[in-house]
């Protein structure tokens, strides 16, 4: 039997978990390829960062720090505190002394001309994470993030890593840009993946700086729109709140109401120039999307075999008959 192409947009330790969940419903023959959010990628101490390509990488080939959710397992941090003792500046983003050797390898190989998603690749080669990892785009790309500074409340844009770590989004956004955005191109890789897809899956990242920022990438929109396979996603919103992270204050400051047909309807339907087909939200989360269909599964992330049932029922909300096709491999 043929396996399901399946490629799933992704950010985050929410996009990471996800994919966990996506490899344990997969079958003999499948293909999971994952567009991952680039908005994040930072230059710091002249090392290019990549924390969501990093944290998928590291998730899927077991190397990440279960507790945190992202960064290296067994982490020390000598680099970090001789940095700081240098006054070197940014302090408030530590680079480990394990991960700082990723950060390493990715710039020499970003300087001696090889693009971001043959780096990634390259990197992929150690950590064999079983999905291929595919950067949004090969451009540089960055999520900035307008606030009023609070040394004296002028308005300004500092880099979303900057408002998301040193001020764990405290300070109120009026609006987010992705600079850079307008002269960058979709990863060829990346419009391949969506192209010949049996199904696109829309994990339960943050919608603002994750999902839409992959989406409004050039080419993207109309690569989705024109994909084969029906387009499902996965409401990060239950019950009301953001299963994790600070997504409230990004919707907040695109005026999206923080609940899953907010979110639902945010994204849109495909027919109408929207993202989805089809839209997964919690049981008592009862949203109306127009164009989309709507189902209520479980959606808590508690392991990844409560996430491939959601996956499984996005596949058979899709269409691809997921469902069936896992039974026969993990016997249930």
């Amino acid at each position: 039997m043929d396996g399901v192409k399946v490629t799933v947009l992704v950010g985050g330790v929410g996009g990471a978990r996800f994919l966990q969940g996506v490899l344990a419903a997969a079958a003999p023959g499948d293909a999971i390829r994952a567009v991952v959010n680039v908005g994040d990628d930072i230059w710091l101490h002249g090392l290019r960062v990549c924390p969501d390509l990093d944290t998928c990488m590291y998730t899927l080939g077991a190397g990440i720090d279960t507790e945190r959710g992202w960064g290296r397992a067994k982490e020390t941090w000598s680099v970090r505190e001789e940095l700081e003792a240098y006054g070197a500046d940014p302090t408030w983003f530590g680079l480990g002394d394990r991960d700082v050797a990723t950060h390493l390898v990715r710039t020499r190989m970003l300087r001696a001309g090889y693009p971001l998603s043959q780096v990634t690749a390259a990197l992929c080669d150690r950590w064999s994470p079983g999905v291929e990892l595919i950067p949004a785009s090969d451009d540089r790309i960055e999520t900035h993030v307008v606030v009023d500074d609070p040394s004296d409340g002028s308005r300004r844009a500092i880099h979303f890593q900057e408002w998301w770590v040193r001020h764990r989004a405290a300070l109120p956004a009026h609006s987010f840009a992705s600079v850079g955005r307008e002269q960058a191109t979709a990863c060829p890789a990346a419009l391949a993946a969506i192209a010949d897809a049996d199904v696109v899956l829309v994990a339960p990242s943050n919608p603002v700086v994750s999902i839409h920022t992959i989406v409004d990438v050039p080419a993207m929109r109309p690569a989705l729109s024109a994909a084969p396979g029906r387009v499902v996603g996965v409401s990060p919103i239950v019950d009301g709140h953001a299963v994790r992270g600070m997504a409230e204050a990004c919707l907040a400051a695109v005026d999206v109401p923080v609940s899953a047909e907010g979110v639902g309807r945010w994204y849109g339907a495909r027919t109408t120039g929207g993202l989805l087909d089809g839209w997964l939200v919690a049981p008592g989360d009862g949203a109306e999307v127009p164009g989309v269909e709507v189902r209520e599964v479980p959606l808590m992330m508690t392991d990844p075999d409560a996430t491939a049932a959601m996956v499984r029922a996005a596949y058979d909300l899709a269409g691809v008959r997921g469902a069936e096709r896992s039974r026969t491999v993990d016997g249930s």
